[in-house]
């Protein structure tokens, strides 16, 4: 099941951050159906297990503090195998209930925030932003959303789809490079995130030149997911290069082909930060 569980995670470029992290958390439960000779033979066989769990997605933060909190949590602090398992058991159901509530607090607090009338531009796929959308929207407000279609995987064209499904949100599908024309008649960007590194936030590529164009035009710019992706210390990211096929089937001789699934965005382009903590100015 593991092994498995780090295929498919190598294969998840459209799920949210928050959905991979519990699927590799819940991907070590299987160690609890394996015989041990002693706890070091099982702290070893987890260890190893959540190890691999980090390495197939080292870009996602939640991922790697989801997986890193039942290693630290379990290692060292039990006499038996039994104790172990136990323990074990324990912290991947508190991790998993952890990021679930993260993702809807910080969602209610951001469907809070929403305006009666509000016109908002997003990118990528957010689960949190989108749930934050629909809270706002059963309290009956009245919201219009430009969506980028977020190439080259169209991962927007899932958002648009979502929104039409939530009454009453009116949803504009755009093609990415018409978000300079559509900025100016928004109120203000509302996206998901990666996570966030010391000063950095790392979300879709397309991310940086969205906010950056809004900061000019003088459109908010507001980020929405749980603190766990806001990370301080102990996370390095890497970034992930996709297939060339996915810009351009049939290759071309002479042109590399650069497809980077996410870029790196200065925190003071961001205005807001909405996690389950409340609402903060950056």
């Amino acid at each position: 099941m593991i092994n498995e569980t780090v295929e498919e995670i190598q294969g998840m470029h459209s799920h949210s951050s928050s959905t991979i992290a519990i699927k590799a958390t819940e991907a070590l439960s299987e160690l609890l159906d394996r015989e041990y000779a002693s706890v070091d033979e099982f702290e070893l066989d987890l260890e190893r297990n959540a190890g691999a769990l980090r390495r197939a997605n080292p870009s996602h933060a939640s991922l790697h503090n989801a997986v890193w909190a039942v290693q630290r949590a379990v290692v060292d602090a039990a006499d038996t195998v039994e104790e172990s398992k136990e323990l074990t058991r324990d912290m991947i159901d508190r991790v998993i209930d952890d990021i679930e509530t993260g993702k809807k607090r910080a969602a209610k607090n951001a469907a809070d925030t929403f305006d009666d009338g509000e016109t908002f531009m997003t990118h990528d796929f957010s689960s949190t932003a989108l749930s934050a959308v629909e809270t706002a929207a059963d309290a009956g407000t009245q919201l219009t959303a430009y969506v980028k279609e977020t190439r080259p995987r169209y991962i927007g064209r899932g958002t648009a789809r979502m929104l039409a499904e939530i009454d009453p949100v009116d949803p504009h599908l755009m093609v990415d490079n018409a978000m300079g024309h559509y900025l100016p008649e928004c109120d203000r960007v509302v996206i998901g995130m990666d996570c966030i590194v010391d000063d950095t936030l790392y979300n879709r590529v397309g991310t940086l030149p969205l906010a950056a164009t809004a900061q000019k035009l003088g459109v908010e710019v507001v980020v929405v997911g749980s603190g766990a992706k806001v990370i301080k210390d102990g996370f390095a990211f890497e970034n992930q290069f996709r297939a060339p096929e996915e810009v351009m089937l049939e290759p071309v001789e002479g042109i590399t082909i650069e497809n980077p699934s996410y870029d790196a965005t200065p925190v003071e382009l961001v205005d807001k930060l909405i996690t389950d903590t409340g609402v903060h100015d950056l």
